[in-house]
């Protein structure tokens, strides 16, 4: 298997990288994975993973939510509840950030198509794109989506979106700077950036340590933090303008790192953890698990 050895920070183009800890693949392959960090600038990014070709293998499981939509199990039970509400918040946050209604939205990374349903039924003109080839068609089947491959991206037309969304997924991109390339190649002058991404530096993060299920290792290639993502930011000519706190993640990733941890009653244990995060969030949101931050071009 090939894998990615980075020997050169992907943010500010440093060589002084280190190993920080060891993770565990617990959801899927039992495999480890070392965790490391820039001296410099203090991105991290999981080592040696298999190159974007070769990783599918680690989504091919019915648990993997964003794919499959299984409802198997309490925690996932609660994930869909709970992403009902979120669905709404999301489309009333990029309808508030962008000043505008019923326009060109690009969704990236969409999975089995939640959210570019609801931005349809909002009024949004929707293009989604989604790696996956089953959640593609269970965004047919489910909500008529025509959700197209990511070989997509690469001929949408310049500057035609007012917003491009990325839910979750720019920490499993292999190509980062070019992904930030594409974005001001598509967005319209006065377009937005939403970005959500869990935040290793959250109150759920630091009492977890390398049991965090937000690592999520080898799937989640980088860790972001609100100043790490403001620095990728900025140097591909982006300014941070929002930063939004995503209480209930740190509920749902707390109680899959108890049951991970084989902990009795998970769901109990990570509810107290999810509660004390969701506190933390309150006085400072940078103690939030999972961040939204909005940018727009400079």
């Amino acid at each position: 298997m090939n894998k990615l050895h980075i020997v050169t920070c992907p943010l500010c183009g440093g060589n002084h990288l280190k190993p920080v800890m060891l993770c565990t693949d617990h959801f899927a392959s039992g495999e480890q994975f070392e965790v490391w960090e820039c001296a410099d600038c203090g991105f991290t990014f999981t080592q040696d993973v298999p190159v974007e070709a070769e990783i599918g293998r680690y989504y091919e499981t019915p648990e993997y939510i964003s794919h499959s939509d299984t409802e198997k199990g309490l925690m996932n039970k609660v994930y869909h509840i709970v992403r009902q509400f979120m669905l709404r918040k999301k489309v009333r946050l990029i309808e508030r950030a962008s000043h505008v209604k019923n326009g060109q939205l690009l969704d990236i990374g969409t999975g089995t198509g939640y959210f570019p349903f609801t931005a349809q039924k909002f009024g949004w003109k929707v293009q989604a794109i989604e790696k996956n080839a089953k959640a593609r068609v269970f965004a047919k089947e489910h909500f008529h989506l025509d959700v197209q491959g990511d070989e997509a991206f690469d001929v949408l037309p310049d500057k035609t979106f007012d917003v491009i969304t990325m839910w979750h997924v720019m920490e499993h991109i292999e190509h980062l700077n070019e992904l930030w390339e594409q974005f001001h190649r598509l967005l319209k002058e006065q377009g937005v950036l939403v970005i959500a991404v869990p935040n290793h530096h959250s109150y759920d993060a630091k009492k977890y340590g390398s049991w965090w299920a937000a690592y999520d290792v080898p799937r989640h290639l980088w860790h972001f933090t609100p100043s790490v993502i403001k620095k990728m930011g900025e140097k591909h000519k982006f300014e941070l303008v929002e930063q939004h706190p995503m209480p209930f993640d740190a509920f749902y990733v707390s109680m899959l790192t108890e049951k991970y941890k084989g902990a009795k009653l998970p769901f109990l244990k990570g509810l107290w953890t999810g509660c004390n995060g969701w506190l933390h969030a309150l006085r400072d949101k940078g103690q939030s698990s999972s961040m939204i931050y909005v940018f727009r071009m400079k």
